[in-house]
Formats: structure tokens, C-alpha cells, sequence
């Protein structure tokens, strides 16, 4: 959910959770290229929480990323974190027909720590066509005790040869009324080298996101892509997500670490209000413009009120 999440994942579910593109690429997925089955995307059979760590349907070099990136989150600040305490149902969820997969895993700060939460989730849903759309996200939120940038990551997988990539540290303050805010965490890291870096490959071209609501919160060096081979080419997307999606993410990862998520910073009252009605609106517009529509279709409206109203109580907590 990243803005997404997600996605946004979703993701951002999110992105936070997943972003609005989920729905869009849900909405036409009839005409989307079919996945062909494989044994390394069929399930892995495990319990809830560890059926997230698993992300059992999506391929290899990606699966192994994602890990990457929550092993790192757990030795960075494993001890900030209260464990995930989801009902099981939520944790892992399907649609009665078994065509529709999710699972949602959620860890919040202590008190005392920087980070708000950490929400990670993955949708698997499967195609009349016989292919499948896998959107994987993983998303960091802070406090309002700081005014640094979050963190998103969001995978959208229509097809083995197509790919939408979401990555960025979406800031959380205006850059045009802060330019020294532009300066320590966009143009200091170098984030921008690394959108570059992407759109010199062949096959990558930039994606925009049909909701300008979506396109609205993320930075100027944010990752947007979108990844298309030859049919006969599926193992190029997970060579580019191996040799270059990877690095650069656990880079980019390791940057929020370093000058996002363990640098106190001094936030007035006014301000951190502000941050904090900002923080929700973009919370709650990602349920609205996207998981509101597209779960009660994947999942049926009893797994979809189940879910996205325990995602509701954990992100307006």
C-alpha cells in the first residue's frame, strides 16, 4: 500500500498501503499480458505472519530483496518496534473463491522511538485470463516529533514481463517554502542518481500515475517506472530487479536509516500538528481512492470490512 502505500503497498494495501495505481491495474486487468505459472510463484504454505515474510508468489530476486529490506528494518530498529499484533485474519486473508490472496503486516513505534509504523503487505490476485497481478509494499511512517520523509517501496506485477516500481522517500514538508529541506535530504543524498540510473536501461520508461493526488506526494527524485520486455524475456525483469532494482532500494533504505529515521530534530508544536493532519489526510486518501474501491471486489465486502477497518483503527491511531 504505498500511498502505497501504495501502496501506495498496499501500497501501498498502501502505501501506504497500495498506491491508487492498484486499482487502476486491477481495473483493466483483462487486458493486461497473462502471467504464465511457474513453481517459483506457487504458494508457500506457512502461518500468517510468517506467509508476509515469505512473499510466496512473486519470483525470486524480488522475494529475496524484500526480505533484505525487513531483515534490515529488524536489525536497525527491531528494538523500537512493538511486534505485530494483528488478528490472524488479517494477518493473511483470502476471497471465498480462492482467486484472491492478501496478507498485511504492521509493526508500530514504541513511545519513545521516531517511527510511527512499519506496514508491509502483498496482494496476489489471479486473472480470468489465467495470468496474475502481484502488489508487494513496504512503507516506513515517522512521527510528527520529526518532519523528516517517510520511506515507500511498491512492486506491481501485471504480468513476468511487466513491471511498475514505486520507490522514494516522500517528503513530508513543502520544498518550494523549504529549500534547505530540499537540500539535507534530496540533494545531500544524491537520490536523484538513482531515478537516473534506472531510465538509462532499455526497457525502463517513466510511469505516471493516473491520480495527481498520488503524483502530488511523492519528491522530485521519487521512482516511478514502469518495466516492459519482449514476451520471451521474462528473466530480464528479474535480472534488472537483482543487478539494479535491489542495490538501489537497500541504498535508498539504508539513506532514510541514516538521515531520516535516527536524527532528532527539533519540530514546534504548530508544526508537528500540521505534520500529523498531513500524515492522516495521506493515510486516509489512500483507503479512499483505492482500497475502499478495489477490496470489496477482490476479496468480498465481509474480508474487505474486516481488513481495511483494522488498517482504519491502525492508521488513525
Amino acid at each position: 500500500m504505498a500511498v502505497s502505500c501504495a501502496c501506495l503497498q498496499a501500497s501501498t494495501v498502501s502505501r501506504i498501503s497500495h498506491s491508487a495505481t492498484t486499482l487502476q491495474t486491477l481495473r483493466f486487468s483483462r487486458n493486461q499480458v497473462s502471467c504464465s505459472s511457474s513453481p517459483r510463484m506457487e504458494p508457500l504454505h506457512a502461518e500468517p505472519q510468517s506467509k508476509f515474510i515469505e512473499f510466496p508468489y512473486v519470483c525470486a530476486p524480488q522475494r529475496e530483496l524484500m526480505v533484505e529490506l525487513m531483515s534490515s528494518i529488524e536489525t536497525r530498529l527491531g528494538s523500537d518496534l512493538h511486534p505485530c499484533t494483528l488478528p490472524p485474519d488479517v494477518q493473511y486473508y483470502e476471497n471465498p473463491n480462492g482467486s484472491a490472496h492478501g496478507s498485511l503486516h504492521v509493526r508500530s513505534g514504541i513511545p519513545s522511538s521516531l517511527i510511527n509504523l512499519i506496514l508491509g503487505s502483498w496482494i496476489h490476485c489471479k486473472l480470468p485470463s489465467g495470468g496474475a497481478v502481484n502488489i508487494t509494499t513496504l512503507s516506513a511512517y515517522l512521527r510528527s516529533s520529526t518532519n523528516a520523509p517517510n520511506f515507500v517501496i511498491e512492486f506491481i506485477r501485471t504480468s513476468p514481463v511487466s513491471l511498475v516500481l514505486i520507490l522514494d522517500l516522500p517528503p513530508r514538508k513543502d520544498l518550494v517554502l523549504h529549500p534547505e529541506y530540499l537540500k539535507v535530504f534530496y540533494e545531500d543524498t544524491q537520490l536523484d542518481r538513482h531515478r537516473k540510473h534506472l531510465q538509462e536501461l532499455p526497457v525502463v520508461r517513466p510511469y505516471f500515475s493516473s491520480s495527481l493526488f498520488v503524483r502530488a506526494v511523492f519528491s522530485p527524485s521519487s521512482i516511478m517506472v514502469s518495466i516492459e520486455a519482449n514476451d520471451d524475456e521474462e528473466e530480464r525483469i528479474d535480472d534488472i530487479i537483482r543487478d539494479h532494482i535491489s542495490p538501489i532500494a537497500k541504498e535508498m533504505l539504508g539513506t532514510w536509516f541514516d538521515v531520516c529515521a535516527s536524527v532528532e530534530r527539533e519540530v514546534g508544536g504548530d508544526e508537528s500538528a500540521e505534520l500529523e493532519r498531513r500524515d492522516r489526510i495521506i493515510k486516509n486518501k489512500t483507503i479512499e481512492i483505492d482500497l475502499g474501491l478495489s477490496y470489496p471486489r477482490l476479496f468480498g465486502q465481509e474480508v474487505a470490512d474486516r481488513v481495511l477497518g483494522v488498517l482504519r483503527d491502525i492508521l488513525n491511531a
